[in-house]
């Protein structure tokens, strides 16, 4: 299953799994980033860390490493 990781700019997904530790999924659903959620690849920084998506409608900064273990489709 693809991860918000592989995802370029401009595309979008749906939230199917969250695999990360405790903490870290805990931190991220506070934010909005529940399964079933819809997001969108906003912008890369330039080495690609950190990425910008849009989820529940407003913007979220997150590193590859988070991105990595967030299964969309």
């Amino acid at each position: 299953m693809p991860t918000l990781n592989t995802l370029k700019i401009g595309e979008a997904g749906r939230i199917v799994a969250i695999r990360l530790p405790a903490a870290e999924a805990q931190r991220l659903t506070e934010m909005g980033l529940t399964i079933g959620a819809s997001i969108k690849v906003q912008r890369l920084a330039p080495f690609g860390d950190p990425m910008e998506i849009v989820v529940r409608g407003y913007h979220l900064s997150l590193r590859k490493a988070e991105a990595s273990g967030i299964e969309v489709e």
